[in-house]
This record gives structure tokens, C-alpha cells and sequence, in this order.
């Protein structure tokens, strides 16, 4: 069963949390950073993006770069901009994009948990990237951002964070500049953090990594690595545990995610749909954009023109949790066969534009001349991501994308 703890978190006080806070580091280039820190001496981009405040062209996996990060952070911490709880609390994270809020519980997850396969993950994770936030983590000894996860929703702990939202105040409120909502409440009563840890601990028998394999990974090992150092450790110290917030499972819904392909490998546009033919039904829609309407449709751009593809149903195996995939069956049947795309982590003609930007995205990219033809699947589902999560496997690359982003910076967890 899941171990999530409360803890002592550092925070920013009330008027600083808006300028504080900011999208996780892995989500912007260095330049949109520098704009999106501009004017906010506070952000906290000035830690997890430190390059931004170094000479243009350093390397962003510099001594340099994580020696300002350390530095930044404690002077956040010396000039009152973050303040860390005198007590341990849970805290909850809601977060508001159009008509729907999605309610998450910030608390302390298990190294141990990660170590024996409680926490569950859907993605590969790639060793320089978790070398790197590991080597952020070690040096300010902390979990600066936290790690998106989600669990089996359990009655008991909606009805205690419905209870919150209604009766108390909530401590940050605060509408981004991309439009989202951000709400976030401190469970100040001692037996109410004892309760909610207890239904964790008894009802809620796994979490699942939804966003920030890297992260959590890095965060695990971190701790495990501290294990090593200190032998006599108990398992309360606090490099046991690592930043998350835990959303339901009832409460989030996965966006698409879609590709784009900068030429059709030799084919002829004629070619290349003759070829679609032999694995789909091809229906053309116009100028008029198309959006997948089901599980095994997709909508594919080409030449001006949007067509409908379903796929045939000898070309997936519904029982099989990752051959059911739309993304398994795009790359099956169209990118690796027809435009010889074997790697889509290698692979340089091709890309992934998050579902977030609209079908009008990938349509403004093929029009450009950039690429070639564009591709929107149907949206994972959360009981998919489960199922492959639960059955060992991993899902292929950019597969799932989650809106809104978790803020960074409304929480910060210390090691020590």
C-alpha cells in the first residue's frame, strides 16, 4: 500500500506565490525562460533554469549553472521569499483549466515505494536526463519541483479535500499567464493529515507516475544514494521521501499528443495514400479541420486536406495493452513501415506537438512548408495508462499529455 507522509514544506509567503511560481523546467527552451522570468525577480525559474541568469551560450549542464542554482536558492531562503512550515501538513493543489478543476494532495512519497514497484511508471527514462536532476537535487538538497501522480480514487479522501475547499480559505489563488487557475490549501488540523496518510496507507494500494518520470526517478535515487551514505539510517529521515502531488484518477484527463513528419519517404502524396489504403478505411474531410472522434481514428493533414483514417482491425490486437495503443498502430502501420521511422526517440524527421497547441498547429506547420504531412491521434485514456503501468510494460514515446503543468515553487521539499 501507498506510503504518503505529510511534511514541512518550503513556500513562498502569500504575496510572493504568483511571482514564484512557474512551469517545470523541462517544458521551455532557454530562451522562452528568459522571458518568462522577465521582470519576476522572484521566479523560480532563477533556480531550476539558473543558465538564465549566466552568460548566453554556457552549458546548461555546467558546474556553473548548478553552482547559481544553489546559490539562488538560498538566497530565496534568506531574503524571506521562501519560508519553510513549522509544522508538517499535507497540502492540496487544485488547479482550474476552462469548467474543470482537478484536485491533487501534496505530500512526501516513498523511496521505498519507487524501489519496489508501488509507485508504478509507463515511461523509459533516459540516464542523462535523470543524471542531471539528480545533480540538481544533490546539490541544493531538495525536491525543487514536484512529480505528477495519480491513484485510484478512494471516497473517503475526496470527501476530506471537498470539506477543505468549501470551508477554509484557501492560502494561494492565482490565475497564470497562460490562463489556468491555481488554488492551494495548507491542511492545518493535526488529525485530519493523521487520517488522510492512514486512507493512504490502507486504501490506495499503488500510484502512478503520470508526468515526471525524470524527476521522480532522480528523486528516488537520490534518496537511495543517501541510504548508502548513512547506514544507520531509520526511514524517517526525510531524504526518504520525495515531492508529489496525487491526483484521482476520476479527476484528470489525458490530452493528445500528436506528430508531424517533415516529408513522406520518397513517396508521392498519391503513392503514400495508396499505401494507407492497404491498413485503413481513408475518408477525405476537406479543408475543414478534423479531429479524431474514437479509439483507432485518427486524422491525418496532407496536401491541404484533412482525411479520416480508422484502422483496420486485423492491424491491432485489443488485448494487447501496448498493440492497442493508437500510438503503437501509427508507428506499426504508417512511420515505421511507409516513412521509415524506426527510432522515434532518434529519429530527426519527425516531431510531437502536445494536443494543448490544437489541430491548428500541426495544420500551420505542414502549410509552412516545414513538414510534410500531420497526424492527430485519439487521446489516451487513464484505465489504458493504468493497465500498461500494472502490467510491467512501457508505453511508446510521447504518448500522454497532461494540461495544466504543476507549478513549481507553491511547495519544495528538503532532504534534511
Amino acid at each position: 500500500m501507498a506510503i504518503i507522509k505529510p511534511f514541512r514544506a518550503l513556500r513562498p509567503p502569500k504575496v510572493y506565490a504568483q511571482e514564484v511560481a512557474c512551469l517545470p523546467y523541462d517544458v521551455m527552451n532557454i530562451e522562452e525562460a528568459k522571458e518568462m522570468a522577465a521582470g519576476k525577480e522572484r521566479s523560480l525559474l532563477h533556480i531550476t533554469r539558473s543558465e538564465i541568469d549566466l552568460p548566453e551560450g554556457i552549458d546548461v549542464h555546467s558546474e556553473e549553472v548548478y553552482n547559481r542554482s544553489v546559490t539562488n536558492f538560498a538566497a530565496w531562503q534568506e531574503k524571506g521569499w521562501l519560508k519553510q512550515d513549522s509544522e508538517p501538513h499535507y497540502y492540496i493543489y487544485a488547479q482550474t483549466m476552462g469548467d474543470r478543476t482537478q484536485y491533487g494532495i501534496v505530500g512526501a512519497a516513498s523511496v521505498d515505494d519507487y524501489l519496489n514497484g508501488i509507485i508504478r511508471k509507463h515511461e523509459l527514462t533516459r540516464p542523462d536526463k535523470e543524471e542531471d536532476r539528480m545533480i540538481h537535487v544533490r546539490v541544493n538538497n531538495a525536491n525543487i519541483e514536484p512529480v505528477f501522480f495519480t491513484y485510484p480514487a478512494v471516497r473517503e479522501i475526496d470527501d476530506i479535500v471537498e470539506s477543505i475547499v468549501k470551508n477554509e480559505e484557501a492560502e494561494y489563488d492565482f490565475v497564470a499567464e497562460d490562463g489556468f487557475g491555481h488554488h492551494f490549501w495548507v491542511v492545518r488540523d493535526a488529525e485530519v493529515n493523521k487520517k488522510l496518510e492512514d486512507l493512504f496507507l490502507s486504501r490506495v494500494p499503488y500510484t502512478y507516475v503520470a508526468d515526471g518520470h525524470h524527476r521522480t526517478a532522480a528523486a528516488a535515487l537520490v534518496g537511495k544514494e543517501k541510504r548508502q551514505k548513512k547506514p544507520e539510517y531509520t526511514g524517517d529521515e526525510e531524504f526518504n521521501f520525495f515531492l508529489a502531488v496525487h491526483f484521482p484518477d476520476d479527476q484528470l484527463q489525458i490530452i493528445d499528443y500528436n506528430r508531424v513528419v517533415k516529408d513522406l519517404n520518397g513517396n508521392s502524396p498519391d503513392e503514400f495514400i495508396a499505401k494507407l489504403k492497404e491498413n485503413f478505411d481513408m475518408v477525405e474531410k476537406g479543408a475543414d479541420i478534423y479531429k479524431p472522434d474514437s479509439l483507432h481514428n485518427f486524422s491525418m493533414y496532407l496536401g491541404g486536406k484533412w482525411y479520416s483514417l480508422t484502422a483496420k482491425a486485423d492491424t491491432y490486437d485489443d488485448n494487447d495493452p501496448i498493440g492497442v495503443l493508437d500510438v503503437t498502430i501509427l508507428t506499426s502501420s504508417i512511420l515505421s513501415p511507409i516513412l521509415d521511422i524506426q527510432d522515434l526517440r532518434r529519429a530527426k524527421r519527425i516531431e510531437f506537438v502536445g494536443g494543448i497547441r490544437g489541430l491548428g498547429e500541426i495544420k500551420r506547420r505542414v502549410d509552412s512548408g516545414e513538414m510534410e504531412v500531420a497526424f492527430a491521434l485519439y487521446p489516451v485514456s487513464m484505465q489504458q495508462l493504468i493497465n500498461i503501468a500494472d502490467s510491467g510494460n512501457i508505453m511508446p514515446p510521447k504518448t500522454t499529455w497532461f494540461e495544466p503543468k504543476l507549478r513549481s515553487g507553491l511547495a519544495i521539499h528538503l532532504l534534511d
